[in-house]
């Protein structure tokens, strides 16, 4: 990744805010309670609030960290200390852009799931290789829907059909580009599938560290699209 100086710069801090929750949820795993011969994953009162607190202030710093590096990769702007400008409203225009992604994301998934669940049921043989392919399907959409999102980090605003026809006819190549994010992912995530202990510290740590580096590479990723689809900027 080029200029690792200023992903650090931009990222370290928050993201060690962020990481907080997950460490604090390993240090505070669910207890299991039976009810009605299940048992049931549950969380004992005294790690509520600080789950909830935990976990609104990753996704603050989340929000953050994607924002400032959009704007670092398209306008330049830097990171002088070791935390990035706040920018408030681009922040809740990012969030809430995400949202609405995430719920077009998961309507379009559930309707294609119908035909496939259909024919999983008639081919069993077939459903690992169906389900690659909703979850490919899913970040295909991500890849043609976000570039949304570095556009709200910018303060512009790009509505929904304006992303969707900014990648008009670049549908195999997202297509591509999504299969092979998806690819990368459980590739990361073999190391920690084939750990004895899943729930050891070595796992904790290789987690957040392939998860610093998935967010920078998804990150870097929208950016391109936003700058090449819509900003018409070369690819280089």
């Amino acid at each position: 990744m080029t200029n690792l100086d200023q992903a650090l710069r931009l990222s370290l801090v928050l993201y060690l805010v962020q990481s907080a929750y997950t460490i604090y949820s390993y240090l505070n795993p669910p207890e299991l309670t039976e009810v009605e011969g299940t048992q049931i994953p549950t969380m004992s009162p005294e790690t509520v609030l600080p789950t909830i607190v935990l976990g609104l202030l990753a996704v603050i710093a989340s929000l953050w960290i994607a924002v400032a590096w959009h704007r670092f990769a398209l306008m330049g702007e830097q990171v002088r200390g070791w935390v990035p400008r706040f920018h408030g409203s681009e922040i809740l225009s990012y969030l809430g852009r995400s949202i609405l992604i995430g719920f077009l994301i998961v309507f379009g998934v559930i309707i294609v799931s119908v035909p496939v669940g259909l024919l999983s049921a008639g081919l069993p043989a077939l459903l690992g290789l169906l389900t690659l392919f909703l979850v490919g399907f899913a970040a295909y959409l991500f890849f043609r829907l976000g570039i949304m999102l570095p556009a709200a980090a910018l303060g512009n605003k790009l509505r929904l059909g304006e992303a969707w026809a900014a990648t008009k006819g670049q549908s195999a190549t997202i297509l591509v580009l999504a299969l092979i994010v998806v690819g990368a992912s459980i590739v990361i995530q073999l190391p920690s599938w084939f750990n004895d202990d899943p729930s050891s510290i070595i796992n904790l740590v290789y987690a957040l560290v392939m998860n610093w580096i998935a967010t920078m590479i998804g990150i870097s990723v929208l950016t391109t699209l936003y700058g090449h689809y819509v900003e018409g900027r070369s690819i280089d």
